[in-house]
């Protein structure tokens, strides 16, 4: 028995940082994969932080939780129930600085669905469109995605049409 729960079932997301998602996605290079994490914030749809990896290990994701919490801290993280999210050295990081964990049940990926889409969207409007030589490009180009594209070009419908960084503009004024 683990205590977690959805604890997005039915919550209203209505302001920056009150929940961020997580998950994990695999790139295919030349020959062979790498992994990239993504940490996100609901309300802006604002990438807080991401790791481009050669291995599928706790560092994957445990960097760019360390990385985001510098800049702000989420009252609730939720992810799916992967080992890199519930490790020890994972939980123990978000219980440090007092957020809540929330994590979809098993099989049920639609209770990922925010860091799901991204995902998609990463795939299907970068991941897809390339193809990688080495994990250098492959963290160049994903880099430049979501810096320049997503951050800043891509309008969301979930936002207004406003891109990410418009929209916690708006938000933080």
């Amino acid at each position: 028995m683990r205590p977690w729960s959805n604890r997005l079932e039915n919550l209203q997301v209505s302001r920056c940082d009150q929940v961020w998602v997580g998950d994990i996605t695999y790139v295919q290079l030349k020959g062979h994969f790498v992994y990239v994490s993504l940490l996100m914030d609901v309300f802006t749809r604002m990438i807080r932080a991401w790791h481009l990896s050669q291995h599928l290990t706790q560092s994957l994701t445990l960097k760019p939780l360390k990385a985001a919490l510098h800049r702000s801290v989420p009252e609730i993280h939720h992810s799916d129930q992967g080992v890199q999210y519930l490790s020890k050295v994972y939980l123990s990081t978000l219980r440090h600085h007092g957020i809540e964990i929330s994590v979809a049940r098993r099989g049920r990926p639609w209770e990922n669905g925010y860091a799901e889409r991204l995902i998609r969207t990463l795939k299907e409007e970068e991941v897809h469109l390339n193809a990688y030589e080495d994990i250098h490009e492959a963290r160049d180009r994903i880099g430049h995605f979501i810096t320049q594209v997503y951050h800043q070009k891509r309008p969301h419908s979930s936002l207004g049409y406003l891109t990410p960084v418009e929209f916690e503009k708006q938000n933080l004024s």
